[in-house]
């Protein structure tokens, strides 16, 4: 199953309905790793040395530091983009689909807007 890293702004919302749905998925928030009010470079960094898919809704900065560090041959293990507007329970369904479904490593130096379809 993958591992998340929901950045500090991630509705709670979708975490909270994403652990109710499936207790198991291994979800961290920024918050509960010490990074709050970290910079971008230094959360898509953490979550690359614990091989996290960081959760974000900032598509205006996430997004081209992500592409850094693939552009540098640094380790990026998936950004999941998802715009404010998605509906909480399909943001949440999207999760638990790419939790359960995925391979690990599947993701790596990918940023996928959600949802996929």
């Amino acid at each position: 199953m993958l591992r998340f890293l929901a950045d500090e702004n991630f509705n709670n919302q979708i975490v909270r309905g994403v652990f109710r749905r499936n207790a198991d998925v291994d979800m961290a928030r920024v918050q509960d790793v010490s990074l709050s009010g970290a910079d971008d470079p230094t959360v898509l960094e953490w979550a690359a040395d614990q091989k996290r898919i960081v959760l974000t809704h900032d598509v205006a900065t996430m997004t081209d530091f992500a592409y850094q560090r693939v552009k540098a041959n640094l380790s990026m293990p998936g950004l999941f983009e998802i715009s404010r507007r998605v509906p909480v329970g399909l943001a949440i369904e999207e999760i638990l689909l790419l939790a359960e479904c995925s391979l690990e490593g599947e993701w790596e130096g990918q940023v996928r807007f959600l949802p996929l379809r």
